[in-house]
């Protein structure tokens, strides 16, 4: 009699997304345009599925909390961490990122994913310091762990009043496709090493 081994499915490869508003289609009439489920769609055709455990308003203490059970319910191959936006609107010690998300890619690790980290920056109102260290995180890491980061999650988004949506933070439907790209380009990597 065979065994079933939970982490053995039938896709190739299956990628977890684990981050907050941006990730979550939050404010999009559709939620099936958000980039998660655009990526769901490219990625469809190459046998990897795609499982979204965003949830708004999340920090990467929320997300560093939620992150073995995902692990556990899902055996990803590869997980993206798109945490932090909320931890930096709320003035919180980049230290605390730092140490939330570096457990994270361990955890992820150890649970035989490889991660991809989307990286934020801070609106200019945060102040040159602050903003400075939380941007920081993401470099530090990148070196420190060898991770993939991804710099600016929202480059070509940010900034881009046509791109948002009228709370001036969340990205519009139209900027859903760009996001997806940027994401891809850094994981297609990811990807092709675990072939």
């Amino acid at each position: 009699m065979g065994i079933s081994h939970p982490a053995q499915s039938a896709e190739a490869a299956s990628v977890l997304v684990l981050g907050d508003s941006l990730s979550a289609a939050y404010g999009l009439a559709d939620s099936s345009k958000g980039w998660v489920a655009l990526l769901q769609e490219k990625l469809r055709a190459r046998n990897i599925a795609v499982v979204n455990a965003s949830i708004p308003g999340d920090t990467s203490a929320g997300g560093r909390a939620r992150l073995a059970p995902a692990l556990a319910a899902h055996h990803p191959r590869i997980v993206i961490l798109e945490l932090g936006a909320n931890d930096g609107l709320r003035g919180l010690p980049p230290s605390t990122l730092k140490a939330n998300l570096g457990a994270m890619v361990d955890q992820a690790r150890s649970a035989g994913a490889q991660v991809l980290i989307l990286g934020m920056k801070l609106p200019p109102n945060y102040g040159n310091r602050y903003a400075e260290a939380f941007e920081r995180v993401y470099d530090d890491l990148a070196k420190e762990k060898k991770v993939e980061v991804l710099p600016f999650f929202l480059d070509g988004v940010g900034g881009n009043d046509h791109l948002v949506q009228p709370d001036g933070l969340h990205p519009n439907a139209e900027a859903q496709p760009i996001l997806m790209n940027n994401v891809l380009d850094r994981l297609d990597p990811i990807l092709t090493s675990i072939k």
